[in-house]
């Protein structure tokens, strides 16, 4: 079966496939067991998304994180605010349509090998993209999300595979996508996916984890 673009990081190829990119926004069993989780589980990408907290819980948060995962195979990447990025030491940032360009965020932040991403809603905006080579993108929301009130209607698995194939920029497809949904995903053409909810909703994230990679495994290899 033929593989698409992910990401574009390290020690990975254009062809690499890893499947979960994790978001964590709240998870039931808290941030440090979800995160442990993540990293024994050896998910490659765990962004921390958290909205209407004080600046000084959500860089609290990023410190843990960042202690997590320090020296393992998972990059740590924080969601919207470089400020926190820079002082958590993050491994990367996740930019959407209305923050400021990936091309500024890479003069703020010059250090070596770090990783910027961009959220994408439409095949116009992907290949708008080019222009600021980000070093993946976000596309979605595949399904209609409750985890993010600005996501923009919902594109589906057929149009998300398509934007991952047209489009040369290393990607992963979001937005209400759970373990009964990713094959229609997979099949579509996608590779590498994202949830929020179907981890942070479950008491054992680790058993999570491991359902939707198995899943992915099934269809992908």
């Amino acid at each position: 079966m033929a593989r698409h673009p992910t990401f574009i990081i390290y020690y990975t190829s254009m062809n690499d496939s890893y499947g979960l990119y994790l978001i964590l926004t709240a998870p039931v069993a808290g941030y440090q067991k979800t995160a442990e989780a993540a990293v024994n589980e050896g998910i490659r990408f765990l962004q921390l998304r958290i909205k209407n907290s004080p600046r000084s819980e959500i860089l609290k948060q990023a410190k843990l994180i960042r202690k997590i995962t320090q020296g393992t195979g998972t990059r740590f990447i924080m969601n919207d605010d470089l400020s926190i990025a820079i002082e958590s030491d993050a491994d990367g940032i996740h930019l959407g349509q209305t923050d400021q360009s990936v091309s500024e965020a890479r003069k703020s932040w010059p250090a070596n090998g770090k990783i910027f991403g961009l959220s994408t809603h439409s095949m116009e905006q992907a290949f708008q993209a080019l222009e600021e080579k980000p070093d993946y993108i976000g596309i979605g929301p595949v399904y209609t999300t409750q985890t993010k009130a600005d996501a923009g209607p919902e594109l589906g698995p057929e149009e998300a595979g398509r934007i991952a194939q047209a489009v040369p920029l290393s990607s992963v497809a979001i937005g209400g996508i759970s373990a009964d949904r990713l094959p229609a995903l997979l099949q579509a053409g996608v590779r590498n996916y994202c949830v929020v909810s179907a981890v942070n909703q479950a008491s054992d994230p680790a058993s999570a984890i491991r359902h939707l990679q198995d899943v992915w495994k099934t269809h992908v290899f």
